[in-house]
C-alpha cells in the first residue's frame, strides 16, 4: 500500500482540478479518496461520446444529487465544453467536482471555462521516496518513479509503451502538433539535453527543424507536465552567470529510456546524470506539494563554476555528486557561490557512507538527504 503525499482530504469541500502526467496515479488516488462519488471517465467511449454530443446531459444526470455531493470527471480536458455545465452546477446545486486530467493545455487553448478561481488546483507528481516503504534509490534512479515502472523488476517495455501512449493520445489526439514524426525525433534529442543548459539552435540543427519550432516543442512538454524548465540563478554580482534554462523530463525513467540508459552502474557518467535528475525530481515534488514560494534554479558562470540547485534567493545551494566520497574538488562551485551569499546553507548530496561536514559544507548520503528533505529539515 502506497500512501501519497497529496492528500485530497485536505482540500475540504472545494471543487478541485487534479493535474498530473499520465500514469502518475491520479485515478487511483481519486477513487480511494472518493469511493462513493458519481464518476465519469472520459476515456470510456460510453461517457465520452454522449457528453461530447450533448454536454448538457451532465446537468440532467446530476439533477437528483444532494447539496454538497461529490462528482468526479476523469480526463476532463477531452471535453472542454463540460466546464460550463460544471460551473453552473457548482452555483445552482453546490456540487463538489473533482476534475482530473493530464494537463490544462487543451482547456486553455480552447478558451475553456476554468471556473474563475472557484476550483483549487493540485498537481500529482510521480512517486517520491517518502511514499515508498523500503525505498530503493538505485531502483528509482534506473526505473524512474511512475508507479507502474518502479514497482516491477524490469520496466523497459512499459517505458517504451508510455512514450507511445503519450505521443498518440496527448500529441496526436489533441493535435498539439501536425508533425508527429518530427516531435518524436525531438523527444529523443531533448533527452540528450536532459539536465543540460538549453541551446535551441543546436537542438534544432540536430532535429532538422526550425529553432522556433523547437521552443514550441519544449513548451508542449512543459504544458503537458512531461518536462520542466529550471531557470538560471542570475543574482550574483562578482561572476557573470549563464542565463538559459535547463530542461528535465518529469521522470528520470523516461529520460533513461529515450537515452537508452538501461543498466547504468554507480561510477558511470550515465549514472551520475540520472542521479542528479532524480534528486532534482524530488526537489520539484517537495516544493510543489508543500506550496513553497521559493523558486528552484541552478547556477553556472561563464567561467565554469556551477551549482546544481539553488533554493530561493541564494538561501540554500545544493550540489549533487554520484561519488562515494566527497572531495574538496567537488566543492568549488559551492564555495564560489558562497563568496556572493556568505549566509547560504551549503549542501552536497552523494553516496558517502555517513553524514559529515567538510569545509563548511554539509555532506549527506542520498537516502539521508531525502529523509531530511521530506521531514522539512532542508527547505
Amino acid at each position: 500500500m502506497i500512501n501519497r503525499i497529496l492528500n485530497l482530504d485536505n482540500i475540504h469541500n472545494d471543487s478541485t482540478f487534479v493535474w498530473g502526467a499520465r500514469q502518475v496515479g491520479k485515478t487511483t488516488l481519486i477513487k480511494e479518496a472518493y469511493p462513493d462519488a458519481t464518476y465519469y471517465d472520459l476515456l470510456q467511449a460510453k461517457d465520452f461520446e454522449r457528453l461530447l454530443r450533448n454536454p448538457s446531459l451532465l446537468s440532467e444526470d446530476l439533477a437528483t444529487l444532494n447539496n454538497g455531493d461529490t462528482v468526479v470527471i476523469d480526463e476532463v480536458q477531452k471535453i472542454p465544453q463540460l466546464l460550463d455545465e460544471v460551473h453552473s452546477l457548482i452555483f445552482s446545486k453546490n456540487i463538489r467536482f473533482i476534475l482530473s486530467g493530464s494537463s490544462p493545455r487543451k482547456l486553455k487553448r480552447h478558451g475553456a471555462n476554468l471556473l474563475g478561481g472557484r476550483a483549487l488546483k493540485e498537481i500529482l507528481y510521480p512517486l517520491v521516496s517518502a511514499e515508498i516503504p523500503d525505498f530503493d534509490i538505485y531502483k528509482a534512479i534506473r526505473h524512474g518513479m511512475l508507479p507502474r515502472h518502479y514497482l516491477i523488476s524490469d520496466p523497459w517495455k512499459r517505458l517504451g509503451a508510455y512514450i507511445g501512449v503519450y505521443l498518440n493520445e496527448e500529441i496526436r489526439e489533441e493535435a498539439l502538433t501536425r508533425q508527429l514524426k518530427n516531435f518524436s525525433r525531438f523527444m529523443e534529442i531533448a533527452a540528450f539535453s536532459n539536465g543540460e543548459i538549453l541551446v535551441y539552435k543546436n537542438i534544432a540543427q540536430d532535429c532538422g527543424i526550425d529553432y522556433r519550432t523547437v521552443k514550441d516543442y519544449f513548451e508542449i512538454l512543459v504544458d503537458t507536465l512531461v518536462g520542466y524548465l529550471i531557470p538560471s540563478f542570475t543574482h550574483t554580482q562578482k561572476r557573470r552567470s549563464i542565463q538559459a534554462p535547463k530542461f528535465y523530463y518529469f521522470d528520470v525513467g523516461i529520460a533513461n529510456y529515450l537515452r537508452n540508459r538501461r543498466d547504468i552502474q554507480l561510477g558511470s557518467i550515465d549514472f551520475g546524470h540520472a542521479f542528479e535528475h532524480f534528486i532534482i525530481q524530488e526537489l520539484i515534488a517537495y516544493l510543489g506539494y508543500n506550496e513553497k514560494s521559493e523558486q528552484l534554479s541552478y547556477w553556472r558562470t561563464t567561467s565554469g563554476y556551477e551549482v546544481d540547485a539553488i533554493i530561493g534567493n541564494g538561501r540554500i545551494a545544493i550540489e549533487i555528486k554520484a561519488t562515494e566520497e566527497i572531495q574538496p574538488r567537488h566543492l568549488k562551485g559551492l564555495k564560489a557561490f558562497q563568496e556572493e551569499f556568505p549566509d547560504c546553507r551549503l549542501i552536497t548530496v552523494s553516496f558517502d557512507l555517513r553524514p559529515r561536514v567538510t569545509h563548511g559544507v554539509e555532506v549527506y548520503p542520498a537516502t539521508d538527504f531525502l529523509k531530511k528533505l521530506w521531514n522539512h529539515e532542508i527547505v
